[in-house]
């Protein structure tokens, strides 16, 4: 099991708790908008940066990915418009959502609402080198939607 520590940002309300999985055999642990100044509006088509009033230290070699509530999707259109986020394991500032309302009202989001969920996530990074050749395939240049339609 990987460990994420988390330490609060500055004036976050704290009683929100930390994320969770909300089943055993949930991959995503759920992250609260910690939004103590009040909630806030997205028109549709609008976005917006949404705290979760958390700082995390991911160990080297891992990621968190931060994916949409399938819930809130389907029902009022919030998608994560960079989905998946990516947040490195050097990186130590405040956990934001950015929420995008593709549905066709206005959706309020509010304080302690389940807004995304967080994947942990082992990260393999690559040499890269310039080549004369690439091998072969099957499938050589072919590409959006070049392997057929079913």
């Amino acid at each position: 099991m990987v460990t994420i520590t988390l330490r609060w940002a500055k004036g976050a309300d704290q009683t929100l708790g930390l994320p969770a999985y909300e089943s055993a055999g949930a991959a995503g642990a759920d992250l609260r908008a910690n939004l103590p100044a009040g909630p806030v509006t997205l028109s549709p088509a609008g976005r917006a940066l949404i705290s979760t009033g958390l700082h995390m230290a991911i160990p080297e070699g891992f990621e968190v990915q931060i994916r949409p509530r399938s819930g809130l999707a389907l029902k009022h259109g919030l998608t994560l418009p960079n989905s998946p986020g990516t947040i490195d394991a050097d990186y130590r500032g405040t956990v934001g959502v950015i929420l995008l309302n593709t549905g066709t009202e206005a959706f309020e989001v509010t304080h302690g609402m389940r807004i995304a969920q967080m994947v942990v996530a082992p990260v393999v990074q690559a040499a890269f080198r310039v080549g004369e050749t690439l091998d072969d395939t099957a499938r050589g240049g072919g590409g959006f939607g070049s392997t057929g339609l079913s």
